[in-house]
């Protein structure tokens, strides 16, 4: 299987015309960007949060090119440390422009299986998939690109069923 580096998965943000979704069903990520500000979370010092600029540039680009950067973050209550970590985060997203909904793992339907074994994925206007592969600790390992049509019609389904159950982050209160 050949995977892209996350640095070229973001490139798919130049080339999406209207829509890119990220489905995330993990309680906790590892990833070099992350792990200095996560370390000064835990102990409560405080972040500039500069790390988060590249990022933050580029959903302010996408978002005022009148394009849509969604997300679901499939949870466990009572949160990781991480993922209170990224809801404390998660404003910044907001602010930069993307729409990000919570839902709690307990109120998915029940019977739900995730294609992709089971892994994340962006879905950019609904024809292409970037399914996130991860090694135990949780880190990247790359992006597998797919565009075959079944498996892209069924993250399709799936998203437009989580979108309407998951909660705004305004309104998430973990």
């Amino acid at each position: 299987m050949d995977l892209i580096t996350s640095a070229q998965r973001d490139e798919l943000f130049n080339s999406f015309e209207h829509d890119a979704f990220h489905l995330e069903l993990r309680d906790d990520y590892g990833s070099p960007v992350e792990d200095t500000p996560y370390a000064r979370w835990q102990r409560g010092e405080p972040d500039d949060y500069t790390w988060l600029d590249p990022w933050m540039m580029l959903m302010r680009r996408v978002a005022g090119e009148g394009k849509t950067v969604r997300r679901i973050r499939v949870v466990t209550e009572p949160h990781s440390r991480y993922v209170g970590w990224e809801h404390s985060l998660t404003k910044f997203n907001i602010e930069a422009g993307e729409d990000i909904r919570w839902l709690p793992r307990h109120l998915l339907p029940e019977g739900i299986t995730f294609p992709n074994n089971g892994n994340d994925w962006w879905l950019y206007d609904d024809r292409l998939l970037a399914v996130g592969h991860f090694d135990p600790e949780g880190r990247v390992l790359g992006s597998q690109i797919i565009e075959e049509p079944a498996t892209v019609a069924e993250c399709i389904r799936l998203r437009d069923l989580l979108w309407t159950l998951a909660i705004p982050h305004t309104e998430y209160k973990p």
